[in-house]
């Protein structure tokens, strides 16, 4: 039994566990901790009341979705309107696997990963994971037979289509620069240092690649201001309106395990992961337990941060109109992470990938001609607007009775 709990299938499961156990229980207070920043931006209290300072708040809306009745509308599609939130909440709570969560731990004469699975393509595997959790987004539109939610549905599509081009340009420029579609291996590669000084983490030698991957996460996990799937002022909640009790709390759940996820994928691909640059306790060759301990909280705390910005953002922009989404992508984040890829191709094939001025004079290049060519671009006008007649004020009434 020993044996078996120090060896590296051991150590997987119990981490998977643990894991999975840490993130049902963040997701939860992740709810809490929206309405809280909510209260701040908006300069109130926010949950108060139920616990200490609001505290037990999340227990007592979980307990309302169980104890809710769980209606299922006579017009829908019965069993996709059941599978639709099992989708979206299972592909939730399995792209961690692949995230190296505090490098190695030494057990015994046993070098064990502190990760679930160590595929050689864990990139692909958390990218494709990510862009199936859209199925379930799809299928809960379409079979609740509701324009609203049919209309979610095809937003969620679309933006899905859009986001993921440049998504999965960002990821090129990483895998060109590292060389591996290993997640520890990308990792392990920004533990190191320029000049001994300055950690070689990939948001420090392509920061516009980290921008725009950290946009376009937001688009994939349905956050404001790209929450169009949803917008309750014009889909009244989108492609869940008909979903209640528990269904609707699993959309709510797979909705900030994503976060999670997408917030350990960005440090794990830009921030180094586990490390953190001077700290002993992070760098690879520290095995011990407190050592793996230290690791995972520096990775808890990166991802507790990027958390933060996205709720930050939600009450801070205002939603974006769906063809202004879509141009977004199209128009804007596709032409500059295409010339992100090119950058790193020139800079493989020189043999300077991680030369820390030849990628920023690159970056500056590229964001350069992307300015250019908007600046130069005219301003589109449809039809309805250049239709649109002059409307000049017409004299004011007074209201008078004529003599």
């Amino acid at each position: 039994m020993v044996e078996f709990l120090t060896s590296q299938l051991g150590v997987s499961i119990i981490l998977a566990l643990v894991v999975i156990g840490v993130m049902l229980g963040s997701v939860a207070y992740c709810i809490f901790f929206e309405r809280k920043i909510a209260g701040w931006v908006q300069d109130r209290f926010g949950p108060n009341r139920v616990g200490y300072r609001g505290i037990l708040q999340s227990i007592a809306d979980g307990g309302k979705l169980l104890l809710k009745e769980d209606v299922i509308p006579g017009h829908v599609d019965t069993p996709l309107f059941i599978l639709a939130p099992a989708i979206i909440f299972l592909v939730a709570f399995v792209g961690f696997a692949a995230i190296p969560w505090g490098g190695q731990l030494q057990l015994g004469e046993n070098l064990v990963d502190i990760q679930v699975a160590k595929p050689d393509i864990g990139l692909l595997y958390i990218l494709g994971v990510a862009s199936i959790g859209v199925y379930g987004v799809v299928l809960g539109g379409w079979s609740s037979n509701n324009k609203y939610s049919f209309y979610g549905g095809i937003r969620a599509a679309a933006q899905m289509l859009s986001y993921e081009i440049p998504l999965g340009l960002c990821i090129l420029v990483v895998v060109l620069t590292m060389g591996t579609l290993r997640l520890e291996s990308i990792t392990l590669q920004q533990t190191e240092y320029w000049g001994g000084i300055l950690p070689m983490w990939n948001v420090i030698l392509h920061p516009l690649a980290f921008l725009v991957f950290l946009i376009t996460a937001l688009a994939e996990s349905n956050r404001m201001p790209f929450d169009l799937p949803e917008a309750e002022q014009e889909l009244v909640g989108g492609y869940h309106t008909e979903y209640s009790g528990l269904k609707f709390g699993m959309f709510l759940l797979a909705e900030y395990a994503h976060m999670i996820t997408a917030s350990g994928f960005i440090a794990v691909l830009f921030l180094g992961g586990w490390h953190f640059p001077w700290i002993a306790w992070t760098q690879p060759e520290a095995t011990a337990w407190y050592a793996v301990i230290a690791k995972m909280l520096v990775l808890a705390g990166k991802i507790t941060f990027f958390i933060f910005l996205m709720m930050w953002l939600r009450w801070t922009l205002p939603r974006l109109r769906f063809d202004q989404l879509l141009r977004l992508a199209w128009k804007g984040l596709i032409p500059i992470t295409l010339g992100l890829f090119t950058l790193a191709v020139i800079l493989v094939y020189v043999g300077r990938q991680q030369s820390l001025p030849w990628a920023l004079l690159g970056n500056a290049v590229v964001l350069a001609i992307v300015l250019a060519a908007a600046g130069l671009s005219q301003v589109e006008v449809t039809g309805r607007q250049a239709n649109l007649p002059s409307i000049r004020p017409g004299p004011v009434s007074t209201g008078t009775a004529r003599t």
